[in-house]
């Protein structure tokens, strides 16, 4: 039986804020237009992006952005999370400013505010400029005063427009993905450099925030990847700990002002020596931030080393992980086409786990959904009853902690379009507006129908 709208509409408060959510590589195409970014580097070596993707033509959404605006104002959304390209503004990632790129998102914000929406920005949504990561990327000493410098840029130009300002996309990604692996770009596969480049994006973030307070920029903060770590036996408890620190800990401790966990430095010596974290930096990390965004999909499960191999689950591996004492992933069935297990209860934890260990800062779900397989009927309608299944428990999920006391203020939908799913390519959807790689015709799915059921009784609530 299909999810009833008019029981979740009822939930919705109406202040709370419901968008959806992309980011620039995963969506925009024309990169003739733009300098080269880490993922443009990634994508053109053989066997990284598993079906051969490139950035060209992803969703022509630097051709077709009007329409795209009318999908959102279809849907009724009070707020669209965005990302801007850094090479598209700034090809080198320094110097010279590219004028068409800073017109391009001029056209965008303009765009969403004549339709009513509330454009909420994120900087840096993983595509660095390839000259940057030629000195090192989040590596490189200088990259923290680089990132500033950019966040100048954007909030002159952006600032009296923008309702809500991210520094960061899921550093979590970015160095353990990029620099400590070889799942994404740039690909380093360096553990030491995976640690490094986590505070390095720390240090750029608190770097950033104060160039955004100093412009008056509205609503500034960042968007982490947070999950709730499960241990299923004693066996597995020592790595779950670890686990929640690299995912959780580690990010929450740099911004409440507490520093780099202990434990995590003492299960991590053989792999670095932390020599790169400087007192009066972790002080510039901690300035208070007005809201933090929480993109969640999944728990992690973890048992005894040895027990049933549960197969490909993307992001969930050692490898990843640096540190982590030996440990099976063991993800629970129902699992989405990511080898993710599904459970919205794990939100719901997450956000109250969150709330405690960061206290007196609001929060958003910036990021949720899954990849499923779609089934086109007869008339041409796209049938994701999963998905549509998947959106309705996390969103009560989510509304659950709130009425448990998170100072929980909305929830973005990942994603308003099928698009790149980074290293998956074109072969994982998460969108609730599918698209067709060939003739790029959008198609609203069951779930897109769904949340503008949703939203259109909300309003006449």
């Amino acid at each position: 039986m299909k999810p009833s709208p008019h029981e979740l509409a009822k939930r919705l408060p109406a202040d709370f804020t419901f968008g959806t959510a992309t980011s620039s590589w995963q969506i925009e195409g024309d990169s003739k237009g733009r300098g080269s970014s880490i993922w443009d580097d990634f994508a053109a070596q053989p066997g990284n992006i598993i079906d051969g993707t490139t950035a060209d033509p992803a969703c022509d959404h630097i051709r077709r952005w009007r329409d795209d605006l009318d999908l959102l104002s279809w849907l009724g959304v009070d707020s669209y999370r965005f990302s801007i390209s850094w090479p598209r503004i700034q090809p080198d990632g320094s110097g010279q400013l590219s004028e068409a790129g800073l017109d391009f998102y001029d056209k965008l914000i303009d765009g969403l505010l004549e339709r009513g929406i509330k454009p909420a920005l994120t900087i840096y949504h993983w595509d660095l400029p390839s000259a940057l990561g030629a000195k090192g990327g989040w590596t490189w000493e200088g990259i923290a005063d680089a990132f500033a410098d950019f966040t100048s840029v954007v909030a002159d130009r952006y600032a009296d427009r923008v309702e809500r300002w991210a520094t960061f996309n899921e550093p979590w990604c970015s160095a353990f993905l990029g620099y400590a692996s070889k799942v994404h770009a740039p690909g380093a596969g360096n553990p030491a450099q995976g640690f490094e480049a986590a505070y390095r994006l720390m240090l750029a973030h608190g770097r950033s925030m104060e160039v955004l307070r100093s412009h008056k920029a509205r609503n500034p903060g960042i968007v982490l990847n947070l999950t709730t770590i499960i241990s299923e036996d004693a066996e597995s408890r020592e790595a779950a700990h670890h686990l929640d620190g690299l995912q959780n800990r580690l990010w929450l401790d740099l911004l409440a002002g507490r520093g780099v966990p202990q434990d995590l430095i003492d299960h991590t010596t053989d792999i670095t020596d932390w020599s790169f974290v400087k007192s009066s930096e972790l002080k510039e990390i901690a300035v208070p931030i007005d809201w933090l965004g929480i993109n969640y999909y999944t728990p992690t499960r973890v048992s005894k080393p040895g027990a049933n191999d549960a197969g490909k689950i993307v992001g969930q591996s050692g490898d990843v992980n640096p540190g982590t004492p030996p440990v099976t992933f063991t993800p629970r069935d129902p699992r989405t086409e990511m080898g993710w297990e599904i459970d919205a209860s794990s939100l719901t934890t997450t956000l109250k786990q969150t709330a405690e260990r960061l206290p007196g800062v609001p929060l958003y779900v910036t990021e949720n959904g899954g990849a499923f397989p779609d089934k086109t009927v007869v008339d041409g309608t796209i049938e994701d009853l999963d998905r549509l299944d998947y959106y309705n428990r996390h969103i009560n999920a989510a509304l659950d902690a709130k009425d448990q006391g998170v100072d929980l203020r909305g929830y973005f939908a990942w994603s308003l379009f099928d698009n790149i799913e980074w290293a998956e390519g074109w072969t994982k959807r998460f969108g609730i507006v599918h698209v067709d790689v060939e003739s790029q015709v959008r198609t609203p799915k069951a779930s897109a129908n769904f949340i503008k059921e949703v939203l259109a009784l909300r309003n006449k609530n």
